[in-house]
């Protein structure tokens, strides 16, 4: 199956961690994800690996080029002397340390929150971990916090990593809130990154009903739900009165009110005359009768 092109937007207006150095030890995606945004912030970004390198570099080269494009890339064993003396060497032209171990990792190589606040006054830390205090030695990935969080139906894979890539927007923000922290005191602060917290956040929709089967958005609603199509599939959000107006009318329909487009009946005719359509005429008629939708193959 081929995949869409990005659309992703990687040259954001503003540039607020111009000037910011940002320091990271943290690997696979998230860290490196927090770092890629980091860099398209403005920040300086250097990150230090060991001498097996990052696993994403491994297993998914064109993603790793991609995350670490202007990131300088140093090689350290931290377990060393060596390593040390140049993770050292790195902190103290820091600003933000990025992390991902877990507490008790970075304990045992001397780079825990209380030693580098002592050594480091003015550097902050955003620590990555997969759940939140006490748990944050727990073994977990992804996966595991987002079927925690009731976002992984039946058994399928869930069709991104949303706990990772959510995590690594709540890092980068994190980098932002340390920086502005930092300017107003002069002394760094420790900032915990959950992921488990990440899909949690991403499952709100879904605990107040939004997202459930009996939800406007979870397939209560005739206007927003995906139907097939003569040639394919048509995701349709057309969500508000005056779009769902316009769907209703290309089907031969006249919806008096909302509560209409919770009807099965207009579910069955909207999903029959879908059915007599090709993507083609979808996509023109979309334009036509400004109604939001996207065909697929």
């Amino acid at each position: 199956m081929s995949l869409p092109p990005s659309t992703f937007n990687p040259k954001p207006v503003l540039r607020p961690l111009r000037g910011v150095r940002v320091l990271s030890l943290a690997l696979n995606l998230p860290g490196p994800a927090a770092l890629m945004r980091c860099r398209q912030m403005g920040a300086t970004c250097v990150k230090l690996e060991p001498p097996s390198g990052d696993p994403m570099g491994h297993y998914n080269k064109p993603a790793y080029a991609q995350l670490h494009e202007g990131v300088k890339v140093l090689g350290a064993d931290l377990k060393t002397a060596a390593g040390q003396k140049a993770a050292h060497r790195a902190l103290a032209k820091t600003d933000v340390l990025l992390t991902s171990f877990r507490p008790s990792a970075l304990d045992k190589l001397g780079l825990g929150w209380k030693a580098l606040h002592r050594l480091y006054p003015a550097l902050s830390q955003v620590a990555i971990v997969g759940a939140p205090g006490a748990r944050a030695e727990e073994p977990g990935h992804d996966l595991t916090y987002l079927a925690d969080n009731g976002l992984v139906n039946g058994l399928e894979l869930p069709p991104t990593l949303y706990a990772d890539m959510g995590g690594s927007l709540m890092a980068s923000e994190a980098v932002l809130q340390a920086t502005l922290a930092q300017r107003a005191t002069g002394r760094g602060v420790f900032i915990e990154v959950a992921l488990s917290s990440a899909a949690s956040y991403l499952a709100l929709p879904r605990s107040w009903g939004l997202t459930l089967p009996t939800g406007s958005v979870g397939g209560a609603h005739a206007g927003y739900r995906v139907y097939p199509c003569k040639d394919g599939r048509v995701a349709v959000a057309a969500l508000e009165p005056h779009f769902a107006a316009a769907l209703c009318a290309a089907a031969g329909l006249k919806a008096s009110d909302m509560r209409a487009m919770f009807a099965p009946t207009t579910h069955l005719v909207i999903a029959a005359f879908l059915l007599t359509q090709t993507r083609k005429q979808l996509d023109r008629l979309a334009v036509q009768q400004d109604i939001p939708l996207q065909t697929l193959a």
